[in-house]
């Protein structure tokens, strides 16, 4: 509060008070005067603020109730959060691709590159539409290219827990799927979602999620998509109904003040129509295979968190890992020197991977990753003899540590034993990776 003698100078200055002499009995009229006003726009203050209090108790004893009407945007309400991940690094490990043997596996991905080079910049738009609605869209830019790996809109006002995304967005199965690499815990992602999806397994459709009002935390979701990402295919997408699905339950909660966990297990189907994939035949060769057919996944997905005290910032722990069977049926066409062989296909075949990230004092994190692939039952049909491998487990080992600067910045060594070709020898590999987020940019899920 100001003094009343500052008060009075302040306002004999303002004021164009003619050139007489002030008494005591003026400044008390006008420090009156000053109060009165103060305490009547006061009072206006408080009684705004008490009718929208009472309004928000009402909206939540009644949630149907409709919301009040939004006030009046301002120009600048709209402007979009803007941020930029910038990453590359060096990269020392044998030429050529590393598919694992006996899995069929996305014909687009190509050979990481080697020595110096840019990896993928991600550059995010985000921001509120209006009370209703949310959008993203995440653009990766590469040398002469640009694609949409996100577009989408979510609800913000629906009741009962319920959420509903639409567009193009990272599928809800799994733990590690609506990951972007940025927020990888490792140089590369592990042998079960290369093999798997490449990277993570996009939809371009809707997404419903419900969040149960419990203690425990418990979600469940399902979405319907076009079905062009593998395992589906761009023939799969060739329809006016549906190509993919999937549903996935999360349910998690704390142990104590110092630890926390999730669980989850989702399901994927796609109906794939001329899906091409890659494989090495019994003799070595890299031939070319097309696929039709019914694709079904299961994943299992386990994460544990510890922080003493529920603080990370000086020391945590997370352990991570996911379960993964996939069964497919259908017909294969096996194309070798221009002959192309049709025959029946049947595949159930499993993976998983488990990781454990130490951050040991500020700043520094250390983790290691263990990868295995199981062949499992396969029936290659007429092509039985051309594609069958030996019986072989695919497997990768994978040492890592980082620095954080700050939040915005990581560096990273990674070290890993690439054992996933049958009759190839080990590919050790050695990684050195930096990122950088520029602007604004929201938090990671847990």
């Amino acid at each position: 509060m100001f003094k009343p003698t500052l008060l009075a100078a302040a306002l004999a200055g303002a004021l164009p008070l003619p050139a007489l002499a002030v008494s005591d009995a003026d400044l008390a009229a006008l420090r009156a005067e000053f109060q009165q006003q103060l305490d009547h726009k006061l009072k206006e203050l408080q009684a705004r603020y008490e009718d929208r209090l009472k309004q928000m108790e009402a909206r939540l004893a009644t949630p149907d109730a409709p919301a009040p009407a939004p006030r009046e945007a301002r120009s600048n309400d709209f402007n979009p959060e803007l941020s930029l991940i910038l990453q590359g690094g060096y990269a020392r490990h044998k030429s050529g691709e590393r598919r694992p043997t006996g899995f069929l596996r996305d014909a687009a991905i190509s050979a990481p590159a080697r020595g110096f080079s840019l990896n993928d910049s991600e550059l995010i738009l985000s921001a509120n539409i209006d009370p209703d609605f949310r959008g993203q869209a995440t653009v990766i830019l590469a040398d002469g290219q640009a694609n949409v790996e996100e577009a989408w809109f979510q609800t913000l006002a629906l009741d009962h827990g319920l959420t509903v995304k639409g567009g193009r967005f990272l599928s809800g199965i799994g733990y590690a799927n609506e990951q972007h690499p940025h927020a990888w815990d490792f140089a590369d992602n592990n042998l079960m979602y290369q093999t798997l999806f490449g990277e993570h397994f996009t939809q371009d459709g809707l997404q419903l999620k419900w969040l149960a009002p419990t203690d425990t935390f418990l979600e469940l979701g399902g979405e319907i998509g076009n079905g062009n990402a593998f395992p589906g295919a761009n023939g799969g997408g060739g329809r006016n109904g549906i190509g993919s699905w999937a549903a996935f339950a999360h349910v998690g909660g704390d142990v104590g003040e110092s630890s926390a966990w999730r669980a989850g297990l989702s399901r994927l189907a796609a109906r794939p129509r001329g899906r091409e994939s890659k494989l090495f035949d019994t003799a070595g060769v890299d031939t070319n295979n097309t696929f039709s057919g019914r694709s079904r996944t299961w994943i299992a997905d386990f994460v544990w968190k510890w922080a003493p005290d529920g603080n990370p910032r000086e020391r945590n722990f997370k352990f991570q890992s996911e379960y993964f069977q996939r069964d497919e049926d259908g017909e294969l066409i096996h194309d070798t020197s221009g002959v192309n062989t049709p025959g029946a296909y049947r595949a159930r075949q499993s993976g998983w991977y488990a990781q454990g990230i130490w951050q040991f004092m500020p700043r520094w994190r250390a983790g290691l990753r263990y990868d295995q692939l199981h062949r499992g039952e396969l029936d290659f049909g007429a092509n039985q003899a051309a594609l069958l491998p030996a019986g072989y487990t695919p497997s990768k080992w994978s040492l890592m540590a980082d620095w954080s600067p700050s939040e915005f910045s990581r560096f990273r060594l990674q070290l890993a034993r690439d054992h996933a070709i049958l009759g190839n020898p080990d590919d050790h590999q050695v990684s050195v990776q930096y990122i950088h987020s520029l602007g604004t940019h929201g938090a990671h899920k847990f």
